[in-house]
């Protein structure tokens, strides 16, 4: 079966975005983008929450054929063309949509049933929204965070509402150049 895991930049204290969704504390740079490009280069599906889902729709698919376009923005916009897109939205209509499902009811059995098909882990691209509601149906199996070396002191939380604690295992870890720290884990079913 596979995996929803959750890909995540994350402040020192815990925060995806400032009080006003800012993200622009975030660090990236061609060091992150190539490490992440190889490991979403595999997958075949990317899930989003429905803003985070609007914010790249507005972007990426046209974003390699640009006259400036970036190594890191040709690669992107290739794999966020071809990669299906399952969407989490009360508010989206599955009119037109290329490649993309869109979830309005029954979370946890249609997200079960896109577990059981084919193909690599599915990655959960920021979406603080669906990444809490995921999380409280105990729907996501492991963490990709990228922790930035900031402490932000408000904002958006990766946590909130935890009922019972999550016992994780850490895959692995890395460190960046720029200070951001990667942590790898999945669920510790034991």
């Amino acid at each position: 079966m596979r995996k929803i895991i959750s890909f995540m930049h994350i402040s020192l204290d815990g925060f995806v975005a400032g009080p006003n969704g800012e993200m622009n504390w975030i660090t990236v740079d061609q060091e992150i983008f190539d490490y992440v490009g190889q490991r979403i280069s595999q997958g075949n599906t990317a899930l989003y929450g429905r803003t985070t889902y609007q914010m790249m729709e507005s972007y990426w698919p046209a974003a390699g054929d640009k006259p400036d376009a970036t190594k890191h923005d040709i690669e992107h916009s290739r794999w966020y063309n071809s990669v299906h897109k399952v969407v989490l939205s009360n508010t989206l209509q599955d009119t037109d949509l290329t490649n993309t499902t869109i979830i309005n009811d029954n979370l946890p059995d249609k997200i079960k049933e896109i577990k059981q098909q084919e193909g690599e882990d599915i990655l959960l691209f920021g979406s603080p929204t669906a990444t809490h509601s995921l999380i409280q149906q105990n729907l996501i199996d492991g963490y990709w965070l990228f922790v930035n070396p900031i402490i932000l002191g408000q904002g958006i939380p990766l946590f909130v509402d935890i009922k019972d604690p999550i016992k994780l295992k850490l895959l692995s870890t890395r460190q960046f150049a720029s200070g951001v720290t990667e942590l790898n884990y999945v669920l510790d079913n034991q």
